[in-house]
């Protein structure tokens, strides 16, 4: 599991059609958003490569003019996990 947190720079005039392009990708979503073209956002997804990819994507929105990540966490989900007794 790949958890970040990013803010998404957007040219003002552009803000309403990035955030519609950034709500159809799968993962992402919008948490807050300023008349400046500041977006918060977050990306979900299960391997760490295809996070990357996301943030790659993010670039590529029409209007976008920067991303920053703010927060990453990563975790390896174990399929088979024991109880432990104490």
């Amino acid at each position: 599991m790949n958890i970040s947190s990013a803010i998404v720079y957007v040219a003002p005039e552009c803000l309403y059609e990035a955030c519609e392009a950034l709500l159809l990708m799968p993962g992402v979503e919008i948490h807050a958003r300023s008349p400046e073209g500041k977006v918060v956002v977050t990306l979900e997804d299960d391997n760490t490569n295809s996070a990357a990819d996301k943030y790659v994507a993010l670039h590529g929105v029409p209007g976008v003019a920067s991303v920053a990540m703010v927060y990453q966490y990563s975790d390896e989900e174990s399929v088979d996990t024991e109880e432990v007794k104490a």
